[in-house]
């Protein structure tokens, strides 16, 4: 596509096919293969602090290496990071390992992910997770401190070889966690749940969604952010086979249905 229409067709077809992002598979170097995207930072911004596609940002709330960061990503990624472990712990019980809490944030990306069902690995969250725990706690430890330290979560060690977390699963601490997605996410639920004014400590009045129940609130979280996931994977899949061209977009799908089907063996 490059050769037809230059960066400009390249562009266009992420913009409007897609969601912002050009990803270019099968980059050799170094006997290595490589995959690297290109996105406008201030797109990469907006889908961190408001999971507007839910694409890029689902991509950040797992490790990654940031090469290059003129913008700070990584101190913006925090908004991400606290919203991924509110949004986990929404829909864990009130007993769980860590690991459990990395395989549920690993999963929000997931959820309606067309692809998961013929083209990627079925065992894909739990080799990602296990394969790079000490990244994920890295990562986690400083906001799962925030909330132990506001009582939202507990550790104890219980003679397990992991420590089992704690929370509660009362309306008022839903209601934290829900306060603390982005404001798209609790815009959209308030939408369904439905809202009311309150006045923050800040002075500022903002709007609340009403709880009804936790897994009421779970329950609408979960649907949006599958919606989210399936529009967004769908139109980056057909972004993606006409940006790369049909031969390596087949040749990609092809790898990535083999991985799905040595899972299921």
């Amino acid at each position: 596509m490059a050769l037809l229409g230059g960066a400009r067709l390249v562009t266009n077809v992420a913009d409007y096919i897609g969601v912002g992002v050009h990803f270019n598979p099968f980059v050799s170097w170094n006997d290595k293969m490589f995959k690297y995207g290109v996105v406008r930072m201030h797109d990469l911004v907006q889908d961190i602090s408001n999971w507007e596609s839910f694409y890029l940002s689902g991509r950040l709330q797992k490790p990654v290496q940031i090469i290059s960061d003129n913008l700070n990503v990584g101190n913006v990624n925090s908004v991400n990071l606290r919203a991924a472990i509110a949004a986990a712990l929404l829909l864990l019980p009130s007993k769980f390992t860590e690991e459990d809490l990395y395989a549920k944030i690993c999963s929000l990306s997931y959820m309606g992910d067309l692809r998961m069902l013929f083209a990627e690995d079925r065992n894909k969250v739990k080799k990602i997770v296990q394969g790079q725990f000490e990244l994920f706690r890295s990562m986690y430890k400083p906001f799962i401190q925030e909330y132990e330290t506001n009582e939202l979560l507990r550790y104890s060690l219980s003679g397990n070889p992991q420590p089992v977390l704690s929370q509660d699963c009362d309306l008022s601490a839903a209601r934290s966690l829900v306060s603390s997605l982005p404001p798209l996410v609790r815009s959209q639920m308030g939408v369904k749940l439905g809202e009311k004014k309150r006045l923050c400590d800040s002075g500022r009045v903002i709007n609340e969604v009403v709880i009804g129940s936790r897994q009421e609130a779970a329950q609408y979280m979960q649907t949006i952010l599958k919606r989210k996931v399936m529009v967004s994977s769908a139109r980056q899949a057909v972004s993606g086979l006409l940006a790369v061209g049909g031969v390596n977009g087949m040749r990609y799908l092809g790898a990535k249905m083999r991985k799905a089907w040595n899972s299921w063996r």
